[in-house]
């Protein structure tokens, strides 16, 4: 099932906010996302952690946009909160 631009926001917000040590952590993303199961945003999740990997393996060009400074803050706060997630 695809995933609304919309939804995918606040996946990753929710990604941010929700304490990832509590056992309802998948039901609690996929009550925020709305319209999903725990199996999909748990699919949705494992697809994030692959294009970051292939994103900082290299396999992934980056886009040419914005400067480095901002580039550098963006990559920043999305390692920050993988490493948050204790999944």
């Amino acid at each position: 099932m695809s995933w609304t631009t919309k939804q995918n926001k606040v996946f990753e917000d929710a990604l941010a906010t929700f304490d990832k040590e509590r056992p309802d952590c998948w039901q609690n993303l996929a009550r925020a996302v709305g319209g999903k199961t725990v199996d999909e945003v748990k699919c949705h999740y494992q697809k994030l952690v692959q294009d970051i990997d292939h994103i900082e393996a290299g396999k992934i060009p980056l886009p040419a946009y914005g400067s480095f400074s901002d580039y550098k803050k963006m990559t920043d706060d999305q390692e920050q909160r993988l490493k948050s997630l204790k999944i």
